[in-house]
């Protein structure tokens, strides 16, 4: 029986591992926000648990689709060599088959929503198999990485209204520059080796710096945009306020790096930016709510 339990904690431990479940910070907050958005407050115990139910399904299908298309270039990546697959601590099938239930948990909480999500499911299911494969043939990828995760405030704010709205249109492109910016910022600690494979990235063709000026300017322009929706939709001071602070994380995030010191790297990456979700979540809901 111990050992039973032992087998699958590891098991699960691996399948966290292998959907990076550490990450949902980055996505999960502003699903939430556009929802609370939308509804100008709370959305409602149903909208809220078919969004939650959406963005695991989603982020499930996303992290376990890349892994399994990345298998063989992860394996020669010493960065990425102990994921799962390349040590064979999860086979194939096995991936295959978490992408396939992720799929239709995404569906059955789209189905639950409104018409608008059921229509809008073929075309999340292409970016999130599209993104893998862009690497391979342009360096626009971050971009792509960007529109997958913008889908969710986006996303949010439609399970609530079943519409498309102005605002959650430039929510999810607020979301989207921001996740490209930082996805630039990874993408250094991979330059030499994607340079090698003949892989696509901001910073394996146009370099280090640049990639960090344009990263500064994609940030520069998410802050603007979080900032306009302050006028646009008449919010309070406390949702100004979060992104306030936003914006002083985002000027943090590339204070502590430049070409000549990655040293932060990691800190400004992961840290930083996964403050910024739950900090511009829980000032908006208090705005709301407040």
């Amino acid at each position: 029986m111990m050992a039973t339990l032992q087998r699958a904690t590891r098991r699960l431990k691996t399948f966290a591992e292998l959907v990076k479940f550490e990450h949902t910070v980055f996505a999960l907050p502003f699903a939430y926000a556009g929802a609370f958005l939308a509804a100008g407050g709370w959305p409602g115990l149903d909208k809220f648990w078919w969004v939650t139910v959406a963005m695991v399904g989603a982020r499930s299908a996303a992290m376990s689709l890349n892994r399994l298309i990345d298998r063989y270039i992860d394996a020669r990546n010493p960065r990425t060599a102990g994921r799962p697959l390349p040590q064979g601590r999860m086979k194939v099938p096995e991936v295959v088959a978490i992408i396939v239930l992720s799929l239709v948990v995404l569906y059955l909480a789209a189905a639950n929503l409104n018409p608008l999500c059921v229509t809008l499911f073929p075309l999340v299911v292409f970016i999130l198999v599209a993104y893998s494969y862009t690497k391979r043939f342009t360096w626009a990828a971050h971009f792509v990485l960007g529109l997958a995760l913008g889908f969710a405030p986006f996303g949010g704010w439609i399970a609530v209204t079943g519409t498309i709205h102005p605002a959650s249109l430039a929510l999810g492109v607020a979301v989207g520059l921001w996740v490209a910016g930082f996805d630039l910022i990874y993408a250094i600690l991979d330059v030499d080796f994607d340079r090698q494979e003949g892989l696509y990235s901001i910073p394996a063709v146009f370099g280090v710096r640049r990639a960090l000026q344009v990263s500064s300017s994609l940030h520069i322009a998410t802050f603007l945009i979080l900032l306009g929706l302050f006028f646009y939709l008449g919010l309070g001071y406390l949702y100004l306020a979060g992104v306030l602070v936003t914006g002083i994380l985002l000027w943090y995030e590339h204070a502590i790096i430049s070409p000549s010191d990655l040293s932060r790297l990691d800190v400004a990456f992961f840290n930083v930016n996964g403050i910024i979700g739950i900090i511009f979540f829980c000032f908006t809901l208090l705005d709301l709510v407040v």
